[in-house]
């Protein structure tokens, strides 16, 4: 089949980009289309001459350097969003890319930022990823901790994707159980059915914008009349006053990897009036940087003050945890929460018959207005709510019987906490059942984190809770929702979910 990738990801109307392509048998067709709530072709090209490039030694570090097959003008009626490229060759095959159609000025009141930094993070094409050489692990050339041993810390951004990264079909299944474990059940994560026929890795539904987080968030805005303008997380990194203009921004799914200039951008857009609205999981986690004008994606993640050779000289540009005391900067200083006390739920051994929706406890919230909710009531358990990565906060109860925030780890003092349910934020290894969650780095966290390394710290780590809460920072204000699944439960049409996302939005200026 044929592949091909973009010299960048986003562009403004006016602009280029290059697609670069390989092929077998020549002339290609070529289709861009804008996704939403339906699909819309802005571009056909028939005739497309395009040769067949080898794949060098080290792609997924080093690129492809394969030749421009065209050059692509945005249309000046080509409106923001998320466009599909997609490639097809004499044969019938085709393989999918994209590109980011941002602005050229502001035209909504909200800003809509993809998580692209995670699709980058999670890219396997070539071997590995940051999290693991995916390629020896599918192959069975490697057990998962010698695969995971190969992960790289430096990605190119100038290859391909996986397609059922970049191209998920519709009936992908969601990262989450959607029943609980049964008694004496070995712990399960979904149905291993459709993964094993599509030869899907462990590493493709946990990213990408195809029929997953981000396409079902934009498919309900659009059904809402809500408009939004698209960037990408390279576009905040790029300089100040890219969100100069918008009332909101919004993050939805699994924004888990964020750059300095990109957490500059949302502070200072925070702190000057802005509203921060995160309908997502995991977010912010990891430090990451690009080099070469875009086209290295650096991320060691553990071994960030290891393996990176910025990190002796100029640790502020190290890539880690945003939470490493070396930063000084933990995530939930401009989120609210952080993933470090929260985790997985109805995944794998972590919270396995968990509740999958949140308990309300502060009913009063102004972001339950209108919800028909009261103390007590569980949000979303059917759908399920509450699966794969949670963020959370530690918590204390009042004299009144309402969780408060305990001020850690950037945890503002003033976070108002709505409701809770329990994650775990890996799985328990006296449980008597084999692993199936990757195992976090629970000693570099205690020495590197919390500095402190007693085992009170380490049981510590592996109870958490999903957390949605809201804050006051600066000028503006940050809801977080704190689960990847809110997007799925706006597309099931919960009613309640519906209702706060409506209420966080339109107080924070987005209609």
């Amino acid at each position: 089949m044929p592949d091909c990738y973009t010299d960048r990801l986003s562009a403004a109307p006016g602009e280029h980009f290059a697609l670069h392509a390989s092929a077998r048998g020549g002339a290609c067709r070529l289709e861009i289309a804008r996704i939403g709530a339906g699909r819309q072709v802005v571009l056909t090209q028939e005739g497309l001459a395009v040769g067949d490039h080898p794949t060098p030694p080290n792609a997924d570090r080093d690129g492809c350097g394969w030749p421009v097959a065209c050059e692509i003008e945005i249309g000046a009626d080509w409106a923001s969003g998320y466009y599909d490229i997609v490639l097809t060759d004499a044969a019938g095959e085709a393989c999918h890319h994209f590109v980011v159609v941002r602005p050229p000025e502001p035209r909504a009141k909200a800003a809509f930022v993809l998580a692209t930094n995670t699709y980058l993070a999670y890219n396997w094409w070539g071997g590995a990823n940051a999290y693991c050489d995916v390629t020896a692990l599918m192959s069975r050339k490697a057990d998962l901790p010698t695969a995971m041993a190969g992960a790289i810390g430096v990605l190119s951004t100038q290859r391909p994707f996986p397609q059922l990264l970049v191209a998920a079909p519709a009936d992908i299944p969601r990262l989450v159980n959607l029943r609980p474990r049964g008694f004496e059940e070995r712990p399960f994560a979904g149905d291993p059915t459709w993964p094993r026929r599509r030869e899907l890795s462990p590493y493709d539904r946990s990213a990408g914008f195809l029929n997953k987080w981000e396409h079902a968030f934009a498919t309900w805005a659009e059904g809402e009349g809500l408009a939004l303008d698209y960037f990408t997380d390279g576009d905040l990194d790029a300089g100040p006053g890219v969100l100069d203009g918008y009332d909101c921004v919004i993050v939805a799914g699994h924004s888990e990897y964020w750059s300095a200039g990109q957490r500059d951008a949302l502070e200072a857009f925070v702190d000057a009036g802005g509203g921060l609205a995160i309908f997502s999981g995991n977010t912010g986690f990891w430090k990451v940087r690009f080099e070469d004008q875009g086209a290295t994606f650096v991320c060691h993640k553990w071994k960030g003050f290891e393996a990176d050779p910025v990190a002796a000289t100029r640790p502020a540009l190290a890539t880690h945890l945003w939470s490493h005391k070396a930063f000084a900067r933990p995530e939930a200083e401009i989120t609210g929460l952080s993933f470090l006390f929260g985790g997985y739920h109805r995944l794998g051994n972590c919270a396995a018959r968990g509740q999958a929706g949140y308990t309300v406890y502060d009913h009063r919230h102004w972001a339950l207005a209108g919800c028909d909710l009261f103390y007590g009531d569980v949000i979303g358990s059917d759908l399920p709510f509450l699966g794969y990565e949670n963020d959370g906060c530690r918590f204390q109860f009042d004299d009144e019987g309402l969780p408060r925030p305990v001020a850690k780890l950037g945890v503002p003092d003033a976070l108002e906490i709505i409701a809770l349910a329990p994650c775990a934020f890996g799985e328990d290894e006296d449980s008597g059942y084999p692993p199936l969650i990757p195992p976090e780095n629970l000693d570099i966290i205690a020495r590197d984190v919390f500095q402190d390394e007693s085992p009170a710290t380490y049981r510590g780590l592996l109870r958490g809770h999903a957390v949605m809460a809201a804050f006051a920072r600066g000028q503006g204000q940050v809801f977080n929702g704190g689960t990847t699944e809110w997007p799925h439960a706006l597309a099931a049409g919960d009613a309640y979910v519906t209702r706060i996302t409506r209420n966080v939005l339109k107080r924070f200026g987005a209609y």
